[in-house]
């Protein structure tokens, strides 16, 4: 699910900012973007993270900002005088006049240093806080952004069982139809006063049974049902893989539905299931 929390706090004379995003995925992947002297609490950080946002590409910011400046990266002066000398040295030896040569030496690795500072106690502390807060915020934009999809869900299950409802009245006109075909075959290749009466009803028999689709339609029906009941239980905390595995079952019903028709206002009725089925799939790819 996508989902995006800020909070902003204060330690002492600096300014904590932290800022949760998260895109869809069917993992979780992690990504920090955090001051060098967090490092030491990134392990700390993945599992607050993994306790409160399953799921997801989730990308968290921390900022620290400072009136007397960023004390994260410095310059290395006697390293910086060392390479400009040579280098101007060098320029001159050459003939090649003056140069621009700051650009140049600040590429060179070293010159431009991060604090090797361990991180304040009190400092993690106040950013945890901040953190909580930011976590929060991230929560309640994923629960709206979740009333949304159920909502969306529920109607389209509702809309499945809806073309379920209209398959029967097509029932009987199939049986009639089907009889009437084989009946004009059979008279075809081996003439009307040539059928066995009795054999025919068999062979009838034997294709109702083949096409018979009282099973599916009880187990589809079923299977929304349980949807809608998963989807309501407030009881669980993760739904989504759950979800998935009973929209695979709806998918087989549906396509077994299809496959026994023989009738192509059945066939319109399950292809409009099977398009809101698609939309469903895509909403549980998306649910923690």
């Amino acid at each position: 699910m996508t989902g995006f929390g800020n909070a902003s706090g204060s330690h002492g004379n600096k300014k904590i900012t932290v800022e949760i995003r998260s895109l869809n995925s069917k993992y979780t992947d992690l990504r920090y973007k955090i001051p060098p002297a967090y490092r030491d609490v990134e392990a700390e950080l993945r599992k607050i993270l993994t306790e409160h946002c399953q799921r997801g590409k989730i990308e968290l910011s921390i900022d620290i900002n400072s009136p007397d400046g960023d004390d994260e990266y410095g310059l290395n002066l006697e390293l910086y005088k060392k390479y400009y000398r040579e280098l101007k040295s060098i320029n001159e030896e050459l003939g090649q006049g003056d140069m621009e040569l700051t650009e140049a030496i600040i590429r060179i690795p070293n010159v431009i240093s991060t604090s090797n500072e361990s991180l304040d106690p009190g400092e993690w502390a106040s950013t945890k806080e901040v953190l909580k807060e930011a976590l929060k915020k991230f929560s309640s934009f994923r629960e709206t952004e979740g009333e949304a999809m159920m909502l969306d869900c529920k109607h389209r299950i509702q809309s499945i069982m809806d073309h379920l409802s209209k398959v029967e009245p097509f029932e009987t006109n199939r049986v009639a139809k089907l009889r009437q075909r084989i009946q004009k075959n059979m008279e075809e290749y081996v003439g009307k006063d040539n059928i066995d009466a009795n054999r025919f009803e068999q062979e009838i028999l034997y294709y109702l049974e083949k096409i018979d689709v009282t099973e599916e339609k009880v187990r589809l029906s079923q299977h929304c049902k349980y949807f809608l009941e998963v989807l309501g239980d407030n009881k669980l905390k993760t739904k989504g893989k759950k979800l998935n595995f009973i929209s695979q079952e709806i998918g087989r019903e549906i396509n077994t539905l299809g496959s026994k028709a023989n009738d192509s206002n059945i066939q319109q009725l399950v292809v409009g299931m099977k398009d809101e089925l698609e939309k469903i799939k895509e909403q549980v790819l998306n649910t923690i």
